[in-house]
């Protein structure tokens, strides 16, 4: 997929997988450098949803890629996330979101926790990690004027928050089966390795 003859060309800096929750639904999300974020229909090779954020896009990822859109988060330049309800899309206004200020710096990554979709890490260019937990409304639909439905945000906490490096934290994963267990890399050329502790509780 690439932009019609005429139309600006602008780079893309994050995709992620999405709305797979059975074999011939697929949807990819994309992020580009002057804010926009796009949605694109792989079944019908169209594009479904597009906003734009205000800043470049540096990391995107759906809390679970094999289930029906549920939420999105997308991370970017001069200290700021988004969160945006992928469940209800407004004929006119689009998907709901929210946007809070981390790091100080530029947010590099995004990535939720396997085991609990409503919990992740962030990754800063200042070297630090954030914990987020993502708390839904008492409903998540509601009707506007015209008796359309849209979505109704929740809210983000801040659970913990780590220094690691002088140097932006660059790549980060979790582990799949041990609960808490996560790498990271960063610009000072170290991998190090990570156990996040009462995660259960959360």
């Amino acid at each position: 997929m690439e932009p019609t003859e005429g139309q600006d060309k602008r780079d893309c800096w994050a995709v992620t997988f999405g709305h797979a929750y059975n074999p011939h639904d697929r949807c990819i999300c994309a992020g580009y450098d002057n804010g926009d974020v796009k949605l694109f229909d792989l079944r019908n090779m169209s594009l479904r949803w597009e906003t734009n954020i205000k800043n470049g896009v540096c990391g995107l990822e759906f809390d679970r890629k094999d289930i029906k859109m549920n939420k999105l988060v997308a991370t970017t330049l001069e200290s700021k996330f988004h969160v945006f309800d992928m469940q209800t899309q407004h004929p006119e206004s689009g998907f709901s979101s929210l946007s809070e200020k981390a790091h100080k710096s530029t947010v590099w990554a995004v990535k939720h926790l396997p085991q609990n979709r409503d919990v992740f890490m962030t990754c800063g260019g200042s070297g630090t990690l954030n914990l987020w937990k993502y708390t839904y409304p008492s409903k998540r639909v509601e009707k506007d004027g015209k008796g359309q439905e849209k979505g109704v945000m929740g809210t983000v906490s801040l659970l913990q928050n780590a220094v690691l490096s002088t140097q932006p934290i660059s790549g980060f994963d979790w582990s799949p089966d041990k609960m808490g267990l996560c790498v990271c890399t960063s610009f000072d050329q170290t991998l190090r390795v990570i156990i996040v502790t009462k995660l259960n509780l959360v």
